[in-house]
């Protein structure tokens, strides 16, 4: 898996209206929060996109864009954005592309895994966090990391 202080794999990739966002564009405002997660609808992942959702605005104040991605088709998140009142973007990665280049393994070989990236405006990843049962960890340290990145989005001199 990509670890902390390594170059954020480039990925574009859609939204559940099918327009395209590039890893480059999403980091000209500030840190992106990345996190993969198995698929829409399953529980876990709710509780998981739930809990960015209802972190939302600290993630805003802290200047980072939040984003999930999962192999899921872009008709099936935008049901599931609906209806579970989300408010930052779903992106759907077909294949498992993007899943694959950041190396996150499966769980018991079948299952894609859990894991959230917190990546600079350089492009580093400053955070990297696996865990398939813990939904809500994932928000919390990844807003830990944002926070201490502070305004610019880059670890300051001396961290």
């Amino acid at each position: 898996m990509v670890q902390e202080g390594q170059p954020a794999p480039a990925f574009t990739l859609k939204d559940a209206e099918g327009k395209p966002w590039s890893l480059e564009a999403l980091r000209a405002d500030g840190p992106v929060v990345l996190f993969f997660y198995p698929r829409d609808e399953s529980p876990i992942c709710t509780r998981e996109v739930c809990a960015f959702r209802d972190a939302h605005q600290d993630f805003a104040d802290a200047g980072a864009t939040v984003v999930g991605i999962s192999s899921d088709g872009e008709a099936a998140h935008e049901a599931f954005a609906r209806k579970q009142r989300l408010n930052y973007l779903l992106l759907s990665d077909p294949g498992g592309k993007v899943r694959k280049a950041y190396g996150i393994p499966k769980t018991l070989g079948v299952v894609d895994g859990r894991a959230t990236f917190v990546i600079d405006r350089s492009g580093i990843v400053r955070m990297a966090y696996a865990a398939q049962l813990v939904a809500e960890g994932h928000t919390r340290r990844a807003l830990e990391t944002v926070r201490a990145l502070g305004p610019s989005g880059r670890p300051s001199e001396g961290r």
